[in-house]
């Protein structure tokens, strides 16, 4: 169960972060934070788990249940027209269905693989290049448990200065 609970909290942060990407956004640092009733009930970690998130830049979610990261947008994903793709090996998760309207967007999502199987929906709202705010609606199983899972992001720009922080594009696996 604690792996699943993981697994939500992290395609819950990955769906906000990836959908973040998907309009011309203000390249550089941004802190992103997703809230949901899975990380807000996420069972106590071992150390071995909470030293895993923290090397992924992940801060443990507070009793709110919220979890934030620094996520670094590199020019060329600011520039992207469409959601990012990330982790969809590890996943099995695509995004399919895009549009976006004025400062909105909205996706579908669907999972296929060995990890996560089921269906989801975001939507989101842009305040200009500097702040995002999103859903994420999402059932189906997670590591063979059933899941329905409401998961709300935010993002806003820190500065254009990434320092040590990886872009995500640098993060996400090769494609082959």
């Amino acid at each position: 169960m604690k792996s699943t609970l993981i697994a939500l909290a992290a395609a819950g942060l990955v769906c906000g972060s990836s959908m973040a990407g998907a309009q011309s956004m203000q390249p550089g640092l941004w802190e992103m934070n997703t809230k949901s009733d899975a990380m807000k009930n996420l069972p106590k970690l071992t150390p071995q788990q909470i030293e895993m998130m923290k090397q992924k830049g992940i801060q443990m979610p507070g009793a709110d249940g919220t979890m934030s990261s620094k996520v670094c947008i590199s020019k060329e994903m600011a520039e992207r027209d469409q959601p990012i793709d990330m982790h969809q090996r590890e996943t099995g998760c695509q995004a399919k269905n895009y549009q976006k309207t004025g400062s909105g967007y909205s996706v579908d999502i669907v999972c296929d693989g060995p990890r996560m199987k089921g269906e989801g929906k975001a939507k989101g709202t842009f305040s200009g290049k500097q702040g995002f705010a999103s859903t994420y609606d999402f059932k189906g199983t997670a590591h063979g448990q059933p899941v329905n899972q409401h998961v709300e992001s935010s993002g806003k720009w820190l500065s254009a200065d990434c320092g040590s922080v990886k872009s995500m594009d640098q993060m996400m696996p090769a494609k082959k």
